[in-house]
C-alpha cells in the first residue's frame, strides 16, 4: 500500500506528528510519500521514531520539506536499526554538514536502504568525505543522488576512491557540483578499475576539455557503463574529439548526452566519424552545440551504417537548416532503426 501527502495537503506538525504514531502500529503501508509538507526537526524526531520499530515501509519521501540538520540527525538514528526501508528521499531539506555526516554514519551500519536522494542539500566536501568513507564499506546502496551540491574537486576525489573499492553502486548523480577539470580526472581513474557503475550524471560541473580527455581514456578501458551525462561541460571541440576517440573502442556505452558543451564543425565530424565504427551507442543527444549544415551531413553519411542509434540525438538549437536536416531524414530513410528526438 502506498500512500501521499503532497504540498497542497500542508499537513504541517500535527499532521506529521499524527502520521508518525500511525506508522508505529500499521502493517501494510510500504510507500510514503510527505513531500513538501512543511514537516520540520521536531516532526522529523517523531517520524524517525517511528521508523524505529515499524517493519513495513520500503519508501519514505522526505523531499521539500524544513527538517535541517537536526531531523537529519534523528532520521540517521532510525535507519541504524531500521531493517525494511529501502528508498529514502531527503531533497531540499537544508540538511547540511551535520545532517549529512550523520547520514554518513547510518549508511556505514543500515543494510536495507539501496537508494539515497541528497540533492540540493549544501552539501561540501568534508560532507562528500563522509559520504565517501560510507561508500567504501556499505555494501547495498545501489543509487546516490548528489546533485545541486558543493562537493568540488576535493570532494569528487572522496568520492573516487571510495569508487575504486565500491562494488555495488550502479547510479551516482554528480550533476551540479563544481567538480571542475581536477574532479572529473579523479572519477575519470575511478572508472578504470570500477566494475558496478552504469549510470554517471556529470552534467555542468565545469569539466572543459582537460577533463573530458581523462573521462574518454577512461571509457577506453571501462566495461560497465551505459549511461554518461556529460551536458553543460564547455568540452568544445578538443573535448568532443576525445570522446569521439572512445567511442570509436567502447563496447558498453549505450546513452551519452553531449549537449551544451559548445561543440562546433571538428568536434561534430569527429563523432560522425566514431559512429561509422561504435557497435553500442544507442541514444546521443547533441542540442545545443554548434554543428551546422556541412556537420549534418557528416552526420548523416554516418547514419547510413550505423545500425545502432535507436534515439539520434536530440538536435535542437543547433544551425542545421533545412539542408542539413534534409540530409539526416534522407539518411534516416536508408537505417530503419534511427530517429530523431
Amino acid at each position: 500500500m502506498s500512500f501521499a501527502y503532497h504540498t497542497v495537503n500542508s499537513i504541517g506538525d500535527d499532521g506529521a506528528r499524527a502520521i508518525a504514531e500511525a506508522l508505529k502500529v500499521n502493517t501494510t503501508l510500504t510507500d510514503l510519500d510527505l513531500r513538501s509538507n512543511s514537516i520540520g526537526a521536531d516532526e522529523a524526531r517523531a517520524i524517525a521514531e517511528a521508523l524505529k520499530v515499524n517493519t513495513t515501509l520500503t519508501d519514505l519521501n522526505l523531499a521539500y520539506n524544513s527538517i535541517g540538520a537536526d531531523g537529519t540527525r534523528a532520521i540517521a538514528e532510525a535507519l541504524k536499526v531500521n531493517t525494511t526501508l529501502t528508498d529514502l528521499d531527503l531533497e531540499g531539506n537544508t540538511i547540511g554538514a551535520d545532517g549529512s555526516r550523520a547520514i554518513a554514519e547510518a549508511l556505514k551500519v543500515n543494510t536495507t536502504l539501496t537508494n539515497v536522494n541528497l540533492r540540493y542539500n549544501k552539501i561540501g566536501a568534508d560532507e562528500a568525505r563522509a559520504i565517501a568513507e560510507a561508500l567504501r564499506v556499505n555494501t547495498m546502496l545501489t543509487y546516490v543522488n548528489l546533485d545541486l551540491n558543493s562537493i568540488g574537486a576535493d570532494g569528487a576525489r572522496a568520492i573516487a576512491e571510495a569508487l575504486k573499492v565500491n562494488t555495488t553502486l550502479t547510479d551516482l548523480n554528480l550533476a551540479s557540483n563544481k567538480i571542475g577539470p581536477d574532479g572529473s580526472r579523479a572519477i575519470a581513474e575511478a572508472l578504470k578499475v570500477n566494475t558496478s557503475l552504469t549510470d554517471l550524471n556529470l552534467r555542468a560541473n565545469s569539466i572543459g576539455a582537460d577533463g573530458v580527455r581523462a573521462i574518454a581514456e577512461a571509457l577506453k578501458v571501462n566495461t560497465t557503463l551505459t549511461d554518461l551525462n556529460l551536458a553543460s561541460n564547455s568540452i568544445g571541440d578538443d573535448g568532443a574529439r576525445a570522446i569521439a576517440e572512445a567511442l570509436k573502442v567502447n563496447t558498453t556505452l549505450t546513452d551519452l548526452n553531449l549537449a551544451s558543451n559548445s561543440i562546433a564543425a571538428d568536434g561534430a565530424r569527429a563523432i560522425a566519424e566514431a559512429l561509422k565504427v561504435n557497435t553500442t551507442l544507442t541514444d546521443l543527444n547533441l542540442r545545443s552545440n554548434f554543428i551546422g549544415v556541412d556537420e549534418a551531413r557528416a552526420i548523416a553519411e554516418a547514419l547510413k551504417v550505423n545500425t545502432m542509434l535507436t534515439d539520434l540525438m536530440n538536435l535542437a538549437w543547433n544551425t542545421i537548416g533545412a539542408d542539413g536536416s534534409r540530409a539526416i531524414v534522407e539518411a534516416l530513410a536508408t537505417n530503419v532503426y534511427g530517429r530523431m528526438a
